[in-house]
């Protein structure tokens, strides 16, 4: 079979639960995966370190990347920009490591055009008065900050059925099953075996007297 990894992009509203998800399915399954690196033009946070939050770039850095096609998909928030680097991804995926791409659905729709075999899976709350609940229960944003977030997720709902899967994330580790068991699934599709469907038919037709 096949053991070239696959790109995977999540999303999710804000208040979802995507972070958490990521961080223990790749403390659960370290050898599957890779979290994907993005670049960005704005400055670190405390605490924060090139190449490993982010690979931190000027504006000019960044637009030479975006000139020379070395970004899977990019796009522009407040005045800064992030991206995907295509190097990163592709060296991951030639390891057999299955890459994560966390980003929202106008980036995720881009690299499923570049990368027709990408996975899209899409983190939910089970209700939308759990997502508030969550939001609220963050204790970090004002009323007005999650009132723009719920009305964000309104219109990225629109979205959600132009992925491959929904995740319902109420309880953690079902949840890291779940997400782990649909792209183990995903590895066993004919269309990602088409090599070894080609080989097997090959000695079938050799073995034949």
């Amino acid at each position: 079979m096949d053991k070239k990894g696959i790109l995977i992009v999540v999303s999710g509203f804000s208040g979802s639960g995507k972070g958490t998800l990521m961080k223990a399915l790749l403390a659960k399954y370290p050898d599957n995966y890779a979290l994907s690196i993005s670049a960005t033009t704005r400055t670190p946070r405390e605490g924060e370190m090139d190449g490993r939050e982010y690979f931190f770039k000027t504006k000019e850095e960044f637009e030479k990347m975006i000139a020379k096609e070395e970004l899977i998909e990019y796009a522009k928030y407040v005045e800064n920009y992030y991206g995907t680097p295509r190097k990163y991804v592709e060296e991951k995926l030639a390891e057999g490591k299955d890459v994560i791409l966390e980003i929202e659905i106008q980036g995720a729709l881009k690299v499923k055009e570049a990368f027709p075999d990408t996975l899209l899976l899409f983190v939910t709350p089970p209700t939308a008065s759990e997502l508030k609940a969550r939001l609220v229960g963050r204790g970090t944003e004002t009323m007005d900050v999650i009132e723009s977030r719920m009305n964000r997720a309104c219109e990225e709902a629109l979205g959600m059925d132009r992925y491959d899967y929904l995740i319902v994330n109420d309880d953690l580790d079902q949840c890291v099953e779940e997400m782990h068991s649909i792209i183990r699934g995903e590895h066993h599709r004919s269309s990602r075996n088409s090599r070894f469907i080609e080989e097997i038919r090959e000695d079938l037709e050799r073995m034949k007297q």
